[in-house]
């Protein structure tokens, strides 16, 4: 069994996918759906102040500090190769590597950015809106379970 400080990163490990699936579950499953009933102009003024909103310290450390938790968990696991649980913590860490930080990278990013070079209330931006609403959710799908199953590889890892 998993014990010591190795025990603590993993559950901190547990704890910051877990709340980095939550935020991703919020947002595919109410606040998108929200946001994409209004008409383009003020649904992309809202998203734009949204990922405004979200560069800040507290989200920042969660989502960041779980990127930084999860590579150390992963070298650590390489190094010391525990009996038990070597596995599922390295699953655990790829899954929220590329499945989350990576892909946050790779596709909300760059919709984000392109989002916020347009002005909301111009023809540009209502022509963009419905294809970010359904590009951007969809991906934040594949972080939401990415992040749920890094959290479920990791608890594995304990048990």
């Amino acid at each position: 069994m998993i014990d010591g400080p190795y025990f603590v990163l993993t559950v901190l490990g547990v704890l910051g996918t877990g709340l980095m699936a939550g935020v991703f579950c919020g947002f595919s499953t109410f606040v998108m759906k929200g946001l994409a009933r209004l008409p383009a102009a003020p649904g992309a003024a809202a998203m734009k102040a949204i990922n405004g909103a979200a560069l800040t310290p507290a989200f920042m450390l969660v989502f960041v500090g779980t990127a930084v938790l999860c590579v150390v968990l992963a070298v650590v696991t390489f190094v010391v190769w525990p009996d038990e649980g070597t596995v599922e913590l390295l699953l655990g860490s790829g899954l929220y590597l590329f499945g989350s930080f990576g892909v946050t990278s790779a596709a909300n990013v760059p919709r984000n950015e392109e989002l916020g070079r347009l002005d909301p209330g111009t023809p540009e931006a209502a022509a963009y809106w419905p294809t970010y609403v359904s590009e951007w959710t969809m991906w934040n799908h594949v972080r939401t379970v990415a992040s749920a199953f890094a959290a479920l590889s990791y608890v594995l890892a304990l048990t």
